[in-house]
């Protein structure tokens, strides 16, 4: 996965620089069905965790996005991103690849409509006020975003992530949830029960789901775990109450569950019985000599961006002299 995590890194870093958020905001403003559409979208290619995209759905509530709006953006956002949807590709086939920004486009919108339709909350989101400060070359910006803020954002999630699929590969014999979970509903049930608790960012979950499915879990009920996993975490749904309103939670968790479970069922029950040459191949493909190279360069990527992550940290916590 190392060659499509560093494209999609440099990706990133471009969206980063093309679609910042002040730009954003300012087709996000009102209720209704297009501003909340438009959220969704917006958020698909953005690579923010469910904990990086708190701050931007509060700075898009503040500059003007309407409720449903910064709640769309909230759901669609976590689940999936440029980097992910590539190494989605790389490890999952295209049938994954390709639903998983579906999914997050149809309960984004789902979640921003029924956030619109709660009533309004008592105290209002206050303005934000604009700052100016030095502007940074473009390519920098995207460059410093893309292979600096990104990977210390999601390095250790990632790391975990790998290790959690190593251990899972070498523990659990092929197809022992197979054996021992009966396929359709209850597998996907398991797995909502996994992701809901267990938060791993989106490109994080790609190897774990890859895991589970070399155990006997259905690509359907990987899916839900690839849904529910990025998308959930006790801060997400704590702001989602302080900046949208008493009940948004509720809302939240609940469009998240019923798309997980729809989508889920509808690509075992009728995509990949329509299209089995798609279906994942549960297998990783040896690498090549190019591959070998991309992982030096992103365990060097990751290494660095930790250790600064943890500098930083470390001057933050000293007390001022």
């Amino acid at each position: 996965m190392a060659p499509f995590l560093l494209f999609g890194f440099f990706v990133a870093g471009l969206l980063y620089v093309v679609l910042p958020a002040s730009w954003i905001a300012r087709h996000l403003g009102g209720r209704g069905g297009w501003p909340t559409a438009k959220a969704a979208l917006f958020g698909i290619p953005l690579p923010l965790c469910s904990c990086g995209v708190i701050p931007v759905a509060l700075s898009l509530r503040r500059q003007g996005a309407g409720r449903g709006a910064t709640a769309a953006f909230l759901m669609s956002t976590p689940q999936t991103g440029v980097d992910s949807i590539l190494v989605s590709y790389a490890l999952l086939g295209p049938v994954i690849a390709a639903v998983r920004p579906l999914a997050a486009l149809v309960s984004g919108v789902l979640c921003g409509w029924t956030v619109d339709a709660l009533p309004p909350p008592a105290h209002a989101v206050p303005a934000e006020e604009s700052a100016a400060g030095p502007r940074l070359p473009w390519w920098w910006r995207a460059l410093r975003h893309g292979f600096v803020t990104l990977p210390a954002d999601i390095g250790r999630e990632l790391l975990a992530g790998l290790l959690i699929a190593a251990l899972l590969g070498a523990l659990l014999p092929p197809n022992i949830l197979r054996n021992h979970v009966p396929p359709g509903w209850p597998g996907m049930l398991l797995m909502l029960a996994v992701g809901i608790p267990m938060y791993v960012c989106s490109t994080a979950s790609v190897p774990i789901a890859l895991g589970l499915m070399q155990a006997g879990v259905s690509p359907g009920a990987a899916l839900v775990f690839l849904i529910t996993g990025p998308a959930t975490n006790a801060a997400m749904l704590g702001a989602l109450s302080k900046i949208l309103g008493r009940g948004a939670g509720l809302v939240y968790l609940g469009c998240l569950v019923a798309t997980a479970l729809t989508t889920g069922w509808v690509v075992d029950r009728w995509i990949l019985p329509s299209f089995p040459d798609a279906a994942p191949v549960c297998h990783v493909p040896a690498p090549t000599a190019a591959g070998h190279a991309a992982a030096v360069a992103l365990t060097i990527l990751l290494a660095g961006a930790l250790v600064a992550g943890g500098r930083r940290q470390a001057a933050r916590a000293q007390p001022p002299v």
